[in-house]
């Protein structure tokens, strides 16, 4: 069973100014899920997008708002949360606040693929 240490894996930047470290997965799609930690700072907004695939995603450190299709109103989210998003689900997350805010994300795809559907709602800076 390998053994990744953090601290070792290398980060991608996203536009934006956020980074991403993939933990689990590579480039030939080796293993069933992918799984990575995004770092985002504070300003940083994800477009509308979805995954065609269920996305696990749990707040790590820092705070943000979350709107996903279907659910009324924004979700704050904070560290001890976990949202699980069903494939094809429209949504985004910004950043609030004055820190980063950091992110555990496990993509049930041996591929991370991202569908843009708008930019951010109110023009702040975005990512993938």
């Amino acid at each position: 069973m390998p053994i990744v240490y953090h601290k070792d894996v290398p980060t991608e930047p996203f536009a934006g100014g956020a980074t991403y470290q993939t933990l689990v997965g590579d480039t030939e799609g080796s293993t069933p899920v992918r799984v990575g930690i995004q770092t985002s700072p504070p300003g940083y907004a994800t477009p509308i997008h979805s995954h065609p695939y269920m996305e696990i995603l749990t707040i790590l450190e820092g705070t943000a708002e979350a709107w996903m299709e279907g659910r009324e109103g924004l979700v704050p989210l904070e560290p001890g949360m976990t949202l699980v998003l069903p494939p094809n689900v429209p949504h985004w997350f910004r950043v609030t606040g004055d820190r980063e805010f950091k992110t555990l994300g496990v993509h049930s795809s041996p591929a991370r693929i991202v569908k843009v559907h708008a930019p951010p709602p109110d023009g702040r800076r975005e990512g993938p």
